[in-house]
């Protein structure tokens, strides 16, 4: 990267980092996937009951194989032949993990994290339930304020998310929301977590790379 651009860059998730830490959330930054590995590693402990959220990041980073290692007991919402009820149990269950896993779609330089979810089974358990909440974040995802955050889901996230997931919603034609009434449609629970209540509880990792979505 050009080092003016690089300039900017740096001062940005600087601003972030340091307006997470005033909103009770712990800010760290690492280069890369193995520096993501090695940062979770000082807050999974072996025999941690872990969980994830839906993000691509995750697999992205390594984390997903990660924590198939065997030293944790990992509800694996990706694991093969899980029908419906199982993944809903993994849902339920992840609400008492000790450690949470998950990315974000927008991270405003105000730290804030803006999530928008299908069945709201990732914002709810990175509101309340686990002890640990760790937020992965490429530095695509940091984004002036909430404004530009709605903007990012609706042109970025949302459609990607939609590709991804096979979903015949209007998105995947046009390639950004249309505010669709589809059946299909993901986009129903809206989250701002503007600050944390238990100070350290989420952790936010942001990595100096174009990750997810």
């Amino acid at each position: 990267m050009d080092k003016n651009l690089k300039f900017v860059q740096e001062q940005m998730i600087k601003r972030t980092m340091e307006n997470l830490e005033k909103n009770n959330m712990e800010a760290f930054y690492v280069e890369d996937e193995v520096g993501v590995i090695k940062k979770i590693s000082e807050f999974v402990k072996e025999g941690d009951t872990v969980s994830v959220g839906g993000s691509q990041t995750l697999f992205e980073t390594g984390v997903i194989d990660f924590l198939r290692s065997g030293k944790f007991n990992f509800l694996d919402r990706y694991a093969g032949n899980l029908n419906a009820e199982e993944i809903k149990e993994i849902y339920r269950k992840s609400f008492f993990a000790d450690v949470y896993l998950t990315s974000t779609n927008a991270l405003t330089e105000n730290g804030e994290l803006y999530n928008v979810d299908g069945n709201g089974n990732r914002v709810a358990a990175m509101l309340y339930g686990p002890d640990s909440v760790i937020v992965i974040a490429g530095v695509n995802k940091i984004v002036k304020d909430l404004e530009a955050a709605i903007l990012r889901n609706k042109q970025i996230a949302a459609p990607a998310n939609n590709i991804r997931l096979n979903r015949n919603n209007p998105c995947t034609k046009v390639g950004y929301c249309m505010e669709c009434k589809s059946p299909e449609r993901i986009c129903n629970e809206y989250v701002l977590i503007r600050r944390q209540g238990k100070k350290g509880r989420i952790k936010v990792i942001i990595v100096g790379k174009e990750l997810g979505y």
